[in-house]
């Protein structure tokens, strides 16, 4: 098997947030979605792929003492799902190497048709576990906040229940954005129709990624919005009931 190549942002070769254990981070270039908090501004557009699947795992092997039995390799963005055939490959080497993989998604590729959709199938035959940031549960507010629709990435996490794919749901509470209860309340009630969650986290919005909205020359639309304050934030985590999930 001829390894493929990938258009690479950076690595992180000690990551502890982004899936369980201790973790090689592979951040992959390109992203159609527009968040206006974005902190990786600087990962949205694609480069020409120069890394090979093959060099990139020998580069995270060097660490795997490190990962203990619940760490491995993350890949996320951009968003991974754009360079899928990328990741089919990468993670296809590291399962027959016994190692956990975790991919950190926004969904937004996502479809069931084709030739996406076989791809897909075949990235879960070798995917442990599923990070999806559900930016906003109203679609409008979605597209508002993105500037895509959320219809298919809803669609993703129903069916990542239908084959029960472990998944972590996150939610980035940005106030007078997403924090509002009613779309909090609705945010639960489509989490709990889920049978595969294994845990859901609150990320508080924060500012520490303007300096490259500032460097790239794009304007930041949510200048002046300030953290969530922790009653916000232990509000949130109540309405999501993230407690009950803490099981992986």
């Amino acid at each position: 098997m001829s390894p493929v190549k990938g258009s690479i942002h950076s690595v992180e070769t000690f990551g502890s947030v982004d899936g369980p254990g201790v973790r090689f981070v592979i951040f992959l270039k390109g992203c159609a979605m527009r968040c206006k908090y974005c902190h990786n501004p600087d990962t949205w557009e694609m480069t020409t792929a120069d890394t090979s699947s093959e060099d990139l795992l020998k580069k995270a092997l060097r660490y795997r003492s490190y990962w203990g039995e619940k760490g491995g390799i993350t890949v996320s963005g951009g968003e991974p799902l754009l360079q899928i055939d990328f990741v089919i490959d990468l993670f296809t080497r590291a399962k027959k190497l016994g190692i956990h993989t975790t991919i950190d998604t926004s969904g937004n590729p996502f479809t069931r048709e084709e030739p996406f959709f076989s791809k897909f199938q075949q990235l879960m035959e070798v995917t442990d576990l599923l990070l999806v940031d559900i930016k906003h549960i109203d679609d409008a507010c979605h597209l508002a906040l993105t500037k895509q629709h959320n219809t298919n990435i809803l669609d993703m996490l129903k069916y990542l229940d239908e084959i029960q794919k472990p998944v972590w749901i996150r939610h980035v509470l940005v106030p007078g954005i997403n924090d509002q209860e009613i779309h909090l309340m609705n945010l639960s009630k489509f989490i709990q129709q889920l049978h595969n969650v294994k845990r859901v986290e609150i990320l508080p919005y924060h500012t520490l990624g303007v300096y490259k909205w500032k460097e790239l020359g794009i304007p930041y639309e949510l200048e002046g919005v300030e953290s969530p304050d922790q009653a916000s934030i232990e509000k949130a985590r109540k309405i999501l009931q993230c407690d009950q999930y803490q099981d992986y």
